[in-house]
């Protein structure tokens, strides 16, 4: 990865940092191979060339997504490349086919669901982006095409992420493999759930990490034949042995010791444990507990888990048993015996342990004892009793606790892997491998020695899988390669593991030698390796070595390496715990075969290689993939990325390695196209049309003088340091022509500028000018303006006084004479309306008096009435809650409501009765008065008349002489006199009060009237009620005898074939075993003798025959008539003329049934599928308005009429005939109606899937090529330069690149005219419209998302067009058809809106959710802006501050759990639209003038249809 190149003075640079590791800068000055470079924090520096690499200054800011794309494949562009996507919240990119995962330390819960998984199902490698997924499908897809066990090597330290991404390859895979269920979890939660169990007994702290685990574990995914998994299995490798009895400083000893020294007290009392600190095992560190780990709850949960994976408590008992003796175990030290080289415990507190670790193996003392101070030899003809130092003793009880230790990890496994469930006949798998990553501390002992040779081991895989993919590539573009040599890390690996000879080996051998020390050791290692390159001796050590690894130099510490190394395998231990009074532990040692021999030495390193070796044995059976997981930041935050970690874990996960590999060959690849278009400026004759893209960059590459390029198929790959060369030219020639154009545009700008400043000078002047003059101009103006002002002011002003006083007198007579004239008129109409009201309101009280007291006595009566009513009808709403009791209460309501209609219109007749005799009374009244008045009158002139005679009379008595007058008749007249005042003053007062009775009467009447009213209505109301629970009850009862015959049901409509008949046993009511019954569900009759059996025989059979015609008719294409479909009508007619909706049993809805089972198996045929959309559709409409359960009272289509008040009108409405329709009626149906009814519906939702799946179907290829369409057309174009039509799909030009779009319209016209001309209702037409456009906003705006190349300018610019025709189109249709179809495309029109607009850096975030793209969410839009490049113009996306608040948003959703699951769109799969819906789109009265087919009229038995 040495830079090569040359630089010039302002080229962009990469230079070394010690705070971040690499920082950019530009070239000031270069002085041979110095170059001074000032860098962007304003520094600047001096390097030399040979540290300095070169920066592509035109890289995208949201980075590239394939590192192996990157203009400059090195360690600092690698990392750059990383943090830019890192920051735009892309954490994941490839390397080739190489997945890198940069742990985003944050949900994102939208990466990993089904709708992403359904995206990733089946897409080419690296067409979508980068994600765990791609790389879990491509290796499910190699392993069902080529047969071939694959396996995914996940590596990383801890806090990386490799759980979460093993959790992402295992969703995955149960998503393609079928999810298969092993009880009620599935394989994968299986596995997840043991990680807990294994993190307790094989996970530890390290000095980098809280919670590192110290074995490798390789998860196999089991697969049958079919590619459905079919079991999984754990499988460990490398467990860290030594940790047992050796940990260093501050690390930690495996979780679980620290957990049950955490228990509860009455566990901790079973297994005689104290504070961890007072542990050999435990106190060699000072770390003792953890900030961030609770070991007590941690042992609860790690309990609970265990029961999970199926281990029993009496097990975990067991297992504690055997985690609490090692620890007791490890506190038993060892003194000098009685006798020679002899050993016994120290001390009674050695001896209490000694006895708490016997009884909880449950063995006996004093043979475990002497099982650990004694060793016994077998010779040839005798046994040997050997005794053992203290040292040896020693050695042997760490032995015993290392091989506990590592039978109980290895039964743990095992016990796993039975509760999970393997598949032992499974030939294919798919492995997920998770180990320790490379290690390099400050102090660096046996373990760290352990696993980096692993990582070594790994490395070289990974190497060589690097190497065959640059290999593979190479030869896809037929170039030359054979002089390419690869060099990778087998020397290193024969310096550690070589035998005889290698470190290992050494290590052994010095194991076995008795006083042999560390130093002696280091000694042999000087001696051996003092020439190796990758060996050194560090200064100032006696014993440390050095071993130069592919991650970096690391220096080991030798001081416990033979402690830790030997393992003896002690036959007294195997005898002894297999002995053992608990099963458990006697389970963990199981007799061996070599129970005679003696002791025999083993070493962990030669163990660890074996096992390293079995699991590179059990890769290379597979195809590798790797994923590599890196920490950001050690402070386990978001949005923090820190150079320096991450570069050390690129480093030691291979990642730098694969880029030195790619740098021995080419590691620049640019395609034609780009190559083209970035250096064309070099040699600007190739911009033109005369030249294709091969033989362009052939004369480029010539013109600079290149030499070892090749020239690929697709590509143009380059030597490293040579995209410098040749950037470096392209900067010379961009700065000669910047050069040329400042000279340009200065001098325009001076000339221009000289130009503008004179013609600035000579209008300034005559502006001058101008100016004076008008000001003189304006004065005398002014002047006489003034004088002519005041004349005409002085003239104003005089004509308006005297205008004013001749208003003013004129305005003050006016108004005296008009209020004299108003006040006598006012005066006259108050006098005449005196006279007229009180004519007419004497007239009016003495009639309305007698009347309102007629109209009160019925209106109480009513009242009363109405309140029995009600009082009635609140006992029946509560006897209505009883189902049993709904009937009966139903059929006395009913008659009550008559009796109450009944008695309404008897009061109404009283009512009109009364009224009549109150008019007749009242008309008798007026009679009577008039003749009291006329009787009155004639009093009164008889008074009149005697008065005068009177007054003549004693005129005449003044002038004549004296007269006797009769005494007798004077006082008879008198007293006549006085009664007749007497009768007049009676009369008078009759009449008040009978005026005074007639106006109470009159308002009793009408409140009475008004109650009466009320009553009516609330019987209305009750009436209604009562229909509407008696419609209830009925529909209920033909619920529950559906109910009872759901298991008609089971077999979908779907799979009745074509003209055969029902297999099921119960078919519409019909049993199979009964016999044929006729048209009308009649049995047929029996076996008569004689002409009548003959007769009725005959009969059966014209039924019959009548039944196959209709059948045979309706099975062709019959066509429309009135635009309705004649098929669906004719056969509504026919069943309901043969009665077949209200028998029993009938087999006719079967053979309905078959024809349209028989349309679903056209499913390719839209057109066939379209007519029987139409004939279903319509004939659901008709029985969905017709069909009723038997006993149902029936209600019309129609809105409910209110109760007739007479007793015709109860008739009527207790008849279920409606009168305003023909054609569809009211029909108690039976069930096998009701089943043909909802058979028919599904029916109806399966046509109508399969045309919307059809277009669909026809349309994603579409527009999976128009979404693409610029970006394939940009493949052959270099700005405005053609190379043919041929690389284009299709053979389609630039120009007719629109033709998808019309090839979409045109599918869609096409749809259209085939439902209108099969009449399909235009709900259904609407509806598939609606979908459709949902679909194609779904599919385009899902692919702006995740393809990055789609989300262009210049693809927003072809969208936009392509949406502008979609938008036509729809403008062109009614509004029935199209419907809202247009507004399901508002996601991707708001997102090709933002793309298109100019100038994004300076939009707001509130302008692009408010006004921009209001309905897309803050997920959507962050995914378009990162990922948005301008091809055409070059342009910015929006601000790093817009960025900034969207990340603030989404950090705050995901903090509060509200962040969506997805920002991808789904797409709708069911039917939108209800029963209730489809029969309220059509009215059944426009099915009155269809005429039937000619064929059946022509028939005698299909006479009715005629009618």
């Amino acid at each position: 990865m040495a830079p090569q190149g040359r630089f010039t003075v302002g080229s962009h640079v990469w230079v070394a940092d010690a705070d971040v590791a690499w920082i950019d800068g530009l070239v000031e000055e270069v002085k041979g191979d110095e170059l001074i470079i000032h860098c962007t924090n304003g520094n600047k520096v001096t390097a030399n060339v040979s540290t300095v690499y070169p920066k592509d200054a035109e890289a995208k800011r949201c980075g590239v997504e394939d590192m192996t794309r990157l203009a400059y494949l090195n360690e600092p562009g690698v990392l750059q490349n990383l943090k830019s996507r890192f920051g735009m919240n892309e954490i994941y990119t490839y390397t080739g086919n190489i997945l890198i995962a940069v742990n985003p330390f944050q949900r994102l819960p939208h990466l990993y669901n089904n709708h992403m998984m359904g995206i990733y199902k089946g897409a080419e490698f690296g067409e979508l982006s980068p994600h765990p997924f791609a790389i879990a499908d491509r290796a499910y897809r190699l392993m069902i095409n080529y047969g071939k066990s694959q396996s995914i090597l996940v590596s990383g330290e801890s806090g990386a992420g490799k759980t979460e991404s093993t959790k992402s390859l295992m969703q995955y895979l149960a998503f393609m493999g079928g999810k298969a269920q092993t009880g009620e979890r599935s394989v994968q939660q299986q596995v997840l759930e043991s990680n807990p169990v294994l993190e307790a007994f094989g996970n530890a702290k390290t000095v980098r990490n809280n919670n590192s685990s110290r074995f490798g574990k390789f998860v196999e995914i089991q697969f049958d034949q079919n590619g459905k998994i079919s079991g999984a299995a754990i499988r460990t490798y490398l467990l860290e042995r030594s940790r047992v009895c050796q940990i260093s400083n501050p690390e930690r000893n495996y979780h679980c010791f620290y957990m049950l020294c955490a228990a509860p007290a009455e566990d901790r009392e079973r297994y005689k444990l104290g504070d961890a600190a007072s542990f050999h095992y435990l106190n060699q560190s000072s770390c003792i507990k953890l900030d961030a780990m609770d070991d007590a709850s941690e042992y609860i949960t790690t309990r609970t888990a265990m029961g999970i994976v199926g281990i029993s408590s009496d097990e975990q008992d067991a297992i504690f048993r055997v985690v609490a003796a090692i620890l007791h175990l490890g506190n038993v030290e060892f003194s000098e015996g009685s006798e020679a080289d002899s050993s016994v415990p120290k001390d009674d507190k050695s001896r209490f342990h000694l006895s708490t670790a016997a009884e909880l193996f449950m063995c006996d003392e004093k043979a475990l004892e002497e099982s650990l101070c004694k060793r016994v030899m077998v010779t040839r003809g005798d046994i040997i009793v050997k005794n053992l130092d203290s040292r040896a003793a020693a050695l042997s009880r760490d032995a015993l606790a290392r091989i506990v230790y590592s039978r109980l990890f290895d039964w743990l496994v095992n016990k796993i892997n039975t509760s999970i469930g393997q598949d032992p006949n499974s030939k294919l798998l798919i492995g997920v491998l998770d180990i320790y990553g490379f290690e390099s501390f400050k102090t660096n002992s046996f373990e760290q020695f352990c696993i980096n040779l692993t990582n070594e081991k790994l490395q070289q895989h990974f190497n060589q899988h690097v190497f065959k993919m640059e290999q593979e590539e190479y030869t896809k573009e037929q170039i030359d390669w054979s002089y390419i040599q690869f060099v990778d890390n087998q020397e290193i690996l024969d310096l550690i593991e070589k035998k005889p000879g290698g470190i290992i080996a050494l290590l052994d051998e010095t194991c076995m030698l008795r006083n042999s020390t560390h130093e002696t050791f280091a000694e042999k290692l000087y001696q051996k390796f003092k020439d190796n390159p990758h060996f050194s001796r560090p200064k100032f050590s006696r014993s440390d070595f050095t071993v130069h690894h592919y991650a970096g130099h690391v220096t080991y510490q030798t001081d416990l390496f033979l402690a830790k190394n030997i393992d003896y395998a002690v036959n007294e231990h195997q005898d002894l715990l297999h002995a053992s009074r608990c099963s458990f532990v006697s389970s963990l040692f199981p007799p061996s075969e070599e129970s005679t021999k003696s002791t025999k030495f083993t070493s962990i390193g030669s163990s660890f290689k074996q096992q390293l070796q079995a699991l590179l044995e059990t890769l290379s059976t597979t195809e590798p993939h790797y994923i590599r997981c890196i920490k950001p930041n050690n402070a386990l935050k978001p949005g923090i990325f820190e150079n320096s970690n991450i570069l050390q874990q690129l480093r030691c996960g291979g990642v730098l390695e694969a880029i030195r590999i790619s740098c021995l060959g080419y590691p620049t690849r640019r395609r034609f196209d780009e190559f083209v278009d970035r250096f064309g400026v070099l040699l600007p004759e190739v911009l033109g049309e005369s030249y294709d893209e091969v033989t362009a960059t052939k004369m480029l590459l010539e013109k600079v003088n290149l030499t070892g390029y090749q020239i690929g198929k697709t590509k143009v790959f380059l030597r490293a340091g040579q995209m410098a060369e040749l950037d470096a030219l392209r900067t010379e020639v961009l700065g000669h022509s910047a050069c040329k154009i400042q000279r340009k545009v200065r001098s325009y700008l001076a000339r221009k500028k000289f130009i503008q400043q004179r013609i600035s000078a000579t209008q300034l002047q005559a502006f001058c000018r101008g100016q004076i003059a008008r000001h003189y101009y304006e004065d005398l103006r002014r002047k006489a303006a003034s004088l002519t002002i005041q004349t005409y002011y002085r003239m104003y002003f005089a004509r308006k006084n005297y205008r004013n006083i001749c208003s003013a007198s004129t305005t003050v007579q006016s108004g005296l004479r008009g209020m004299a004239a108003r006040k006598e008129l006012r005066f006259r109409k108050q006098t005449k309306a005196a006279v007229t009201i009180q004519s007419y309101c004497r007239s009016y009280l003495a009639r309305s008096r007698y009347m309102s007291l007629k109209k009160a006595a019925i209106t109480t009566q009513c009242a009363w009435r109405g309140r029995m009513a009600r009082k009635e009808l609140r006992k029946l709403k509560m006897a209505a809650k009883e189902t049993g009791a709904l009937q009966a209460a139903k059929n006395k309501l009913e008659k009550q409501v008559e009796e109450l209609t009944w008695r309404l219109q008897l009061e109404k007749r009283m009512r009109t009765d009364m009224e009549e005799a109150k008019s007749q009374e009242n008309r008798k009244l007026k009679q009577q008065l008039l003749e009291l008045q006329s009787q009155s009158n004639e009093t009164k002139d008889l008074l009149k008349k005697e008065q005068e005679t009177a007054k003549e009379a004693l005129a005449k008595a003044a002038v004549v002489p004296e007269v006797h007058v009769d005494a007798t008749l004077v006082d008879e007249l008198t007293a006549e006199n006085v009664k007749l005042k007497a009768l007049v003053s009676s009369l008078e007062t009759k009449i008040d009060e009978t005026e005074q009775r007639f106006e109470e009467m009159k308002k009793a009447r009408e409140e009475w009237l008004k109650k009466a009213t009320d009553a009516e209505l609330k019987i209305n109301e009750l009436t209604e009620t009562m229909l509407s629970f008696q419609e209830k009850l009925t529909n209920m009862e033909a619920e529950n005898q559906l109910l009872r015959q759901q298991a008609l049901l089971r077999s979908h409509v779907r799979t009745i074939p074509e003209n055969s008949t029902p297999k099921s046993s119960l078919t519409n009511g019909s049993p199979r075993g009964e016999e044929q019954k006729t048209p009308h569900g009649t049995p047929p009759a029996p076996k008569e003798y004689g002409s009548f059996a003959h007769a009725r025989a005959s009969f059966y059979e014209r039924q019959h025959e009548s039944v196959d015609a209709l059948i045979n008719c309706v099975s062709e294409n019959i066509g429309f008539n009135e635009g309705k479909p004649v098929a669906a009508i004719t056969i509504y007619k026919c069943l309901v003329h043969w009665k077949i909706f209200e028998t029993e049993k009938t087999s006719v809805f079967d053979r309905l049934i078959q024809i349209f089972g028989s349309a679903l198996q056209k499913h390719d045929s839209n057109e066939d599928l379209a007519y029987w959309l139409s004939n279903s559709s319509t004939l659901l409409i008709m029985l969905q308005k017709s069909l009723k359960a038997a006993g149902s009272s029936g209600t019309s289509p129609q809105k409910r009429q209110p109760a007739q008040s007479s007793f015709l009108g109860m008739v009527f409405r207790s008849s279920s005939i409606t009168v305003d329709m023909d054609l569809v009626r009211q029909i108690e149906a039976k069930y096998p109606a009701f089943l043909f009814k909802q058979q028919l519906t599904a029916f109806v939702e399966g046509l109508y899937g399969m045309i919307r799946d059809n277009v669909k179907k026809d349309l994603s290829s579409l527009l999976s090529h128009a979404i693409q369409v610029p970006r394939t057309v940009k493949a052959s174009m270099v700005r405005g330069r053609s190379f043919g039509s041929s690389s284009l799909p299709r053979g389609r030009s630039f120009s007719n690149q629109a033709s998808y779009w019309q090839a979409i319209v045109d599918n869609l016209t096409e749809l259209l005219k085939i439902l209108q001309e099969n009449c399909v209702p235009t709900i259904f037409i609407r509806k598939i419209f609606t979908q459709i456009f949902s679909f194609i906003n779904a599919q385009l705006f899902n692919s702006l998302l995740v393809r990055h190349e789609c989300c262009s300018f210049s693809n927003g610019e072809y969208v936009k067009q392509g949406l502008a025709q979609l938008e036509v189109w729809c403008g062109e249709l009614k509004p029935e058809y199209a419907g809202s179809a247009l507004d399901e495309l508002r996601h991707i029109r708001q997102a090709v809106g933002f793309l298109v607009i100019f100038k994004k850096f300076r939009i707001s975030y509130d302008d692009i959710v408010n006004d921009l793209c209001p309905g897309l969410t803050v997920q959507q839009l962050y995914k378009i802006c990162t990922q948005y490049w301008d091809d055409k113009y070059n342009t910015e996306s929006v601000s790093e501050e817009v960025l900034e608040e969207m990340r603030t948003l989404m950090t705050n959703e995901s903090s509060q759990e509200t962040l969506d699951n997805t920002f991808l769109l789904d797409d709708e799969i069911s039917m939108p639209i209800s029963l209730e819906e489809i029969s309220d789109s059509m009215d059944v009265k426009e099915f009155q003038n269809v005429e039937p087919p000619s064929e059946l009229v022509a028939m005698p038995a299909f006479q009715f249809l005629k009618s």
